[in-house]
């Protein structure tokens, strides 16, 4: 496929992630946090195991790798970082968490560090790391009339990210044998019985405390099968094309539509704070990665001159 239809479709899942912090934002008017969360993926579980059984692919985890991709992407990428980040939006706008999601490209090398001797950690990965938090810090720029939800918000939105940092950094080094529609199919269940796990053990997450209006089961239906099983299909074809420093991205372009969602839609106000916020974290990246922009900014100069000479 043409760059310009990679483009389209990097562009696509955007817009539809994008759009999906202000879904969220309108099921939360009615629907508890996490027994939110938790639906969406049962949903979406359901959609990818019906795709699952309908492509006759197989099913079953056979190897370690299996079983630990799945298991901490279920309980991490899945289960804890949208509880965190549902909750958070109790408190900050879509707009603002899709800001501060983007520390996860930031924090990740920092992370895999910790773990691997294969990741250097530089001055410039201190520095990137060091703008990301002060992104985070101007973001939550507390008011002192709400400042207890204000850092709570902001507080929980973190976790988020830093929940999809460690289980990417967990995940990174595993090759799991089974097809990848199965892996993501069993991820999101595992996701969803931990989620379903944290209804029972949090309190003031009840199901029962959920108003299925119509326009919550809309924003749920939106989440698991546009954003959730088309959104992720999305995702990894993306990355086989464009590779994972190109698709990070993604986490500075999706907060652009995220806040015009949020305004066209919900007339959510975009503050100075959150630009000022997100102009940090995105220099925090830029700082943290160079050595890898500037080579695949070279290869792209390159790969053009070759293609026009």
């Amino acid at each position: 496929m043409s760059r310009y239809g990679t483009a389209g479709r990097f562009l696509l899942l955007c817009a539809v992630w994008g759009t999906a912090f202000m879904a969220t934002d309108v099921g939360l008017a009615d629907l508890p946090a996490v027994p939110f969360a938790a639906v969406r993926f049962d949903v979406a579980a359901a959609l990818l195991f019906a795709a699952v059984f309908a492509s006759g692919v197989d099913v079953r985890p056979r190897t370690r790798d299996d079983y630990v991709y799945v298991l901490v992407g279920g309980a991490l990428i899945i289960g804890a970082h949208h509880a965190f980040l549902f909750a958070g939006q109790r408190y900050v706008t879509g707009g603002v968490a899709a800001v501060l999601l983007g520390l996860v490209p930031v924090v990740t090398p920092a992370l895999t560090r910790l773990v691997s001797t294969d990741e250097e950690f530089t001055a410039a990965t201190a520095l990137g790391v060091a703008l990301g938090f002060a992104g985070v810090v101007v973001i939550a720029n507390p008011n002192p009339a709400n400042i207890a939800d204000s850092v709570l918000g902001v507080a929980l939105v973190l976790s988020s990210a830093l929940a999809f940092a460690v289980a990417a950094v967990v995940t990174h080094s595993r090759s799991p044998s089974m097809p990848f529609l199965a892996t993501q199919a069993w991820m999101m269940a595992v996701g969803a019985v931990f989620l379903h796990a944290a209804v029972l053990a949090i309190p003031g997450q009840s199901f029962a405390a959920a108003t299925w209006t119509p326009s919550a089961i809309g924003a749920l239906a939106y989440l698991s099968a546009v954003a959730g099983v088309g959104g992720f299909l999305l995702y990894f074809t993306l990355l086989d094309d464009l590779g994972p420093i190109e698709m990070s991205f993604i986490e500075y372009v999706i907060p652009l539509f995220a806040a015009l969602a949020g305004w066209i839609v919900l007339g959510q106000e975009v503050t100075l704070a959150t630009v000022a916020g997100f102009a940090f974290i995105l220099a925090g990246f830029v700082a943290a990665k160079w050595r890898a922009l500037r080579g695949t900014l070279r290869r792209v100069v390159t790969d053009r001159r070759r293609k026009f000479s």
